[in-house]
């Protein structure tokens, strides 16, 4: 970094506009990102009072330099801040892990529409309902529905080629629309009315089946009728479930911020047409010494750029940034504009309190479970002679490799990574190994090393403090050779050799250098941790081969059928979404694929029983 940067006239040069100013510390990295409405006021209020963070003066006085990008509007610097935050991971901003995107609730658009669990954009055709905080809630609602309105969810290619009702409208949860047994008029009334549900008008709904049956009743359809009072009686006790939450309609997202032993913990309830459908915790990270404002803050900001904004908000604190909510609303596609609420009363306070006890309760089982894990990594580090200073311990990454086949069919190796004192499974990988002699697991190590270390030997990846290998002196000096050719430390290598019997406990750790092999025994904390990565590698290895040889298999079966060439194949496998539903067909749905005769339809079907 130049010592010509003269921050006095760089700040006296500033405009009075919108935009996104980055500090730096000597080596040139980025400590902060920060928008600003007006970047000489906002930049120039660091370097003329003592912040009242001790986080952000301990940051002030690390910074060497300050770059600046002026935006059109402070809406664009928001966004542009949000990027930056998300890619440059600063050391002083709070950071909020990106999550997969949020889980929906669809109708689809056809002539019989199905429920389905959906992810994704939600422009497509089709009515989409929630976001849901989890998987959970989205498949408890789709339950509701099926025991309730009776809709499919059946894949579309199932749905078409149907000869006969399926298990699900045996057991009660469907009407059979592939196979007509119910009417289109029918059908689209129990779309309807589970729409209504979803949208919060669960009364009106039980209302119009109690009419519908008195009719039924009166007109004296007894059967029709009896299925209607089933249905309501299946709706009246999901509402009773539910009681405390019918007060009120309105979709709410609720947030609370509880703090502890210098970390936090959002909490994020979701009620969508009035039915409370859970909620969802936050770790942010790199949020010690900041207050719960700064944290909701935080939170809002990265979230909502991501997720639509529900019309109120209902928060533990006051935003920091008053104007955050407005520039959140100006990127929102629905022109209703979000309330706050930071003081609620009824119902809504109810659920404020529930979410600030989840917040708290989460936080202490995190605490809890942290310090476990924090001392399984410092009582490795020791073993492992590494630094164990907080923030190296914090930083220490492991990634652990290893082999799995079946006689040697479908070799894959895996990479699992633990960093953060947790696993990280975003960052695991498969590997699909090629062109060695079946079963030869020392060259399907030396396949593995070579293609992931190779970037670490080009400077696109770092080099973890730890690289465990499953297996003993073998599989060790494998990885110490292909280390050795691209100049890397040999030292990271550890092994983890199995003992007598495989048994846990009796596994030693192996060394390239002159260290003699180590039994850790089964109440060492290290080889808790060492034992947890490794069976995370075996497993995350075992079942992508075992899915890998399945899918081999199963195409291997079609081409083992003769008369069903690669197009035939092709159309069957298209048709029925895939081998299993190919096999779960029946001749007459094998036989309505075009070029299958009704021979080739029955040896197909005893082929795959």
């Amino acid at each position: 970094m130049p010592e010509t940067f003269d921050l006095k006239s760089f700040l006296s040069d500033l405009p009075h506009l919108p935009g996104v100013y980055r500090h730096l510390d000597a080596e040139g990295t980025v400590l902060y990102v920060g928008k600003a409405r007006d970047l000489k006021k906002r930049v120039s209020s660091y370097f003329q009072k003592t912040p009242d963070s001790p986080r952000i003066a301990l940051m002030v006085a690390r910074v060497w330099k300050v770059e600046v990008t002026v935006t059109r509007s402070e809406a664009e610097a928001l966004i542009l801040e949000n990027n930056l935050i998300k890619s440059l991971r600063p050391r002083y901003n709070i950071l909020f892990r990106d999550d997969k995107s949020y889980p929906y609730l669809m109708i689809s658009a056809h002539d019989y529409p199905r429920i389905a669990y959906y992810r994704g954009i939600t422009s497509r055709k089709g009515r989409f309902f929630g976001p849901y905080p989890n998987s959970w809630a989205v498949r408890e609602t789709i339950q509701i529905l099926q025991k309730v309105f009776r809709l499919r969810t059946c894949e579309d290619t199932v749905f078409a080629n149907r000869s006969r009702p399926c298990l699900q409208y045996q057991i009660g949860r469907c009407t059979a629309p592939c196979v007509n047994f119910i009417s289109d008029e029918d059908y689209r009334r129990d779309v309807q009315q589970a729409v209504r549900f979803l949208d919060g008008e669960a009364d009106d709904v039980v209302e119009d089946l109690q009419a519908r049956m008195q009719q039924a009743s009166d007109q004296l359809r007894f059967e029709q009728a009896a299925a209607l009072r089933d249905q309501m009686h299946a709706l009246a006790t999901v509402l009773h479930q539910q009681s405390m939450e019918e007060v009120d309609k309105t979709d709410v997202d609720i947030i609370a911020v509880a703090q502890a032993a210098d970390k936090a913990c959002v909490n994020l309830a979701m009620v969508r047409g009035g039915r409370h459908l859970g909620d969802r915790s936050f770790f942010p990270t790199q949020a010690d010494g900041e207050s719960r404002a700064d944290v909701m803050t935080a939170f809002i900001a990265q979230h909502y750029l991501e997720n639509p904004l529900p019309p109120v908000l209902v928060c533990s604190e006051a935003l920091v940034d008053e104007n955050l909510l407005a520039l959140l609303n100006e990127q929102q596609p629905s022109r209703i504009k979000t309330r706050l609420q930071t003081r609620p009363q009824g119902v809504r306070k109810t659920w404020l309190d529930q979410a600030l006890r989840n917040a708290e309760f989460s936080l202490a089982r995190t605490l809890s479970e942290s310090a476990s894990r924090a001392a399984r990594t410092r009582a490795l580090a020791e073993l492992l002679q590494l630094d164990t200073d907080d923030e190296s311990l914090d930083g220490l990454r492991i990634e652990c490799f290893d082999i799995s086949h079946t006689a040697g069919e479908a070799t894959q190796a895996s990479c699992v990574v633990y960093n953060h004192h947790d696993m990280q499974p975003s960052l695991y990988r498969r590997y699909n190994i090629a062109g060695i002699t079946e079963g030869d697991d020392y060259a399907a190590m030396r396949q593995v090393l070579v293609r992931r270390f190779s970037k670490v030997a080009d400077g696109e990846a770092p080099l973890p403090e730890v690289v465990l290998i499953d297996g003993g002196k073998g599989q060790v000096e494998i990885a110490r050779q292909v280390f050795v050719e691209f100049g890397l430390d040999t030292r990271v290598i550890v092994g983890v050799a199995k003992g007598e019997g495989r048994r846990v406990g009796l596994e030693t750790l192996v060394f390239t250098d002159e260290r003699e092999p180590v039994a850790l025994g089964l109440g060492s904390a290290a080889l808790m941790l060492v034992a947890q990565v490794r069976d995370e590698a075996h497993r995350f290895a075992i079942t992508g081969m075992r899915a890998r040889r399945a899918k081999a298999r199963n195409v291997s079966r079609l081409e083992e059928i003769e008369g069903v060439g690669a197009k035939r194949r092709q159309k069957l496998l298209a048709r029925f979404g895939g081998f299993s539903g190919v096999a779960a067909a029946s001749i007459d749905d094998l036989r309505s694929v075009e070029g299958i005769s009704r021979e080739l339809a029955e040896r197909i079907y005893e082929s795959l029983r």
